[in-house]
């Protein structure tokens, strides 16, 4: 095979790889959020949660002064709503990340990736699952 033709398939199946590797996220996740191990993380790898008081679909989070110093928002950034994902407004005006409409969150005492600590906190937290 001419080493012309050997590029181009290197140069193509580079591509193909990125594709795939793209596809490792959840459907129409925002940049960084992923699906690992059967739980949501954000893009820093840490664990995401839901808290069981926000009301799916409400478009606004109610863990807000003290309980978001604890639970620290995932804010939605330049991120836009796409498939699964969508943005709320917290009570400061700020933008939050949403899966199947519930906020998403991290909780603080999480100190490396995989950690998932903050499962069933109090009997209204969850790991947020895809």
């Amino acid at each position: 095979m001419p080493r012309i033709h050997i590029l181009r398939a290197t140069a193509a199946l580079s591509l193909v790889a990125a594709a795939l590797v793209g596809c490792a996220s959840t459907g129409g996740a925002p940049a960084g959020v992923m699906a690992s191990n059967g739980m949501l993380t954000g893009p820093n790898g840490m664990t995401l949660y839901t808290f069981d008081k926000d009301a799916a679909g409400s478009g606004k989070s109610v863990c807000n002064g003290p309980c978001a110093t604890n639970w620290p928002p995932l804010m939605a950034g330049s991120a836009a709503a796409s498939g699964d994902y969508s943005v709320v407004t917290r009570d400061d005006g700020a933008k939050q990340l949403a899966y199947k409409g519930k906020p998403l969150y991290y909780w603080i005492k999480d100190s490396k990736p995989g950690d998932k600590t903050g499962d069933g906190f109090n009997g209204v937290w969850r790991v947020a699952a895809p």
